[in-house]
């Protein structure tokens, strides 16, 4: 049954076999991650619920992966006729799924080809490559020479390229040496980027919102301005949308607010709504056509399952559907949280049914709201010691959105 707000989070119970499984997970696993104290067993739409018996109302969806909330029943039922024909063939091969999930996804798009991967950071290295490569072959830089530029506040992903570029400490700190050829300028400053291009410069890698740093939204007209700028330029353009992209800010990309088609679109997360992974570099022949045979690959990448799970997806987003839904509710969000500015929330950053709420340190760290918040029944997730990121999936109703805001209004205020 799935819980509304007519009927919330269930009394917190005995937690002792939640305790338990969540002792014997930090003791036996790498310390990369700081979870929350809570062991999640089932799920359905917006609801979480532990091994104990209490319900959550999730307003993180999988930092967006699970756009389409859990369970969804269309997703399930694609997946498992999938998974009871075939999950594999490695791209030796073509299988049935893969020529529908390309054309429609390129279309969605707007492009004439679609390169699948399987994690983000797979589909952004895949993007420096192609950026590289069409550099050195079209654009004429000399070998070794490529430059792309990215913004300060980035989050790319964690392999050991994509960190060498970023500048907060815990993703950078002991993991060099690094990659050189990236050129760092202010987020949402067009004349840096301007003054940043040179003759070597091959593309330019921004996200157009910044989700990891906790829903930063440049100043109106940046993005405009830089697909203006790199096109004058003859630099490549490749909008990092795996976080942003696919309905979460009430446009079917981030970069649609302001009108703007990318080079290069980066795709991932709630393509794979939260069965599988599934990303994709999607760009037109003459950018995606410098990669030949044995140049680049991967062999889960485009497999049957993926491929089926992410053609529905795709399907769902073309109705407009869940891009109309998220646009209302993001409003509703908007009006909830713009109302605690000064009542224990410095400032609000919404785009969508996406948020970034920045906590007055006198009422503690985002941490800390977090851990209150799951006391009331909400599943939420800090970022940089004092925000709070809300992304709750797009399916939940605005009974239970406006539920999970009363709740955080409570644990701001001090109720």
């Amino acid at each position: 049954m799935t819980t509304t707000a007519a009927n919330p989070a269930a009394t917190p119970q005995e937690t002792a076999r939640s305790t338990e499984l969540f002792q014997r997970a930090e003791a036996r696993t790498a310390r990369n991650y700081k979870p929350l104290p809570v062991v999640i067993e089932h799920a359905e739409g917006a609801w979480m619920t532990d091994v104990d018996g209490t319900r959550f109302l999730d307003l993180l969806a999988g930092y967006s992966a699970l756009n389409f909330g859990h369970g969804h029943p269309g997703l399930l039922r694609v997946a498992h006729e999938q998974l009871d024909k075939l999950t594999l063939t490695s791209r030796a091969f073509v299988h049935d799924q893969f020529a529908d999930f390309c054309a429609e996804l390129g279309d969605l798009c707007g492009k004439e080809l679609v390169l699948p991967m399987n994690t983000g950071a797979e589909a952004v290295e895949t993007a420096i490559k192609v950026m590289r490569k069409w550099g050195y072959e079209v654009k004429g830089v000399a070998p070794g020479e490529a430059e792309i530029i990215v913004a300060s506040g980035n989050f790319h992903g964690r392999t050991t390229t994509i960190v060498g570029f970023s500048d907060d400490p815990d993703a950078r700190n002991s993991f060099g040496p690094f990659a050189p050829g990236f050129v760092m300028v202010p987020y949402g400053d067009l004349e840096a980027v301007e003054a940043a291009i040179g003759p070597n410069t091959v593309g330019v890698l921004m996200e157009p919102i910044q989700g990891e740093g906790g829903v930063v939204i440049p100043p109106d007209g940046f993005w405009k301005g830089l697909r203006e700028l790199t096109r004058r330029e003859n630099v490549l353009m490749a909008a990092d949308e795996i976080q942003a992209g696919l309905g979460r800010t009430g446009k079917t990309f981030a970069s649609d607010h302001e009108g703007v088609v990318p080079d290069l679109y980066v795709l991932g997360k709630a393509l794979g709504a939260g069965i599988v992974p599934v990303s994709a570099v999607v760009a037109d022949r003459d950018v995606l056509g410098v990669l030949r045979p044995g140049q680049h690959g991967s062999t889960f990448g485009g497999n049957p399952l993926a491929c089926a799970v992410g053609l529905e997806v795709v399907r769902m987003l073309a109705t407009g559907e869940h891009q109309a839904r998220a646009a209302e509710l993001g409003e509703l969000m908007r009006e909830r949280l713009e109302a605690l500015v000064g009542h224990g929330v410095l400032a609000v950053r919404v785009r969508g049914l996406w948020a970034g709420v920045d906590i007055d340190p006198a009422v503690g760290t985002g941490r800390e709201v977090c851990e209150r918040l799951m006391a009331r029944g909400v599943l939420a997730k800090d970022t940089h010691g004092s925000t709070i990121r809300l992304a709750p999936p797009l399916v939940i109703s605005a009974e239970d959105l406006a539920w999970g805001l009363d709740q955080l209004a409570a644990v701001v205020r001090g109720d």
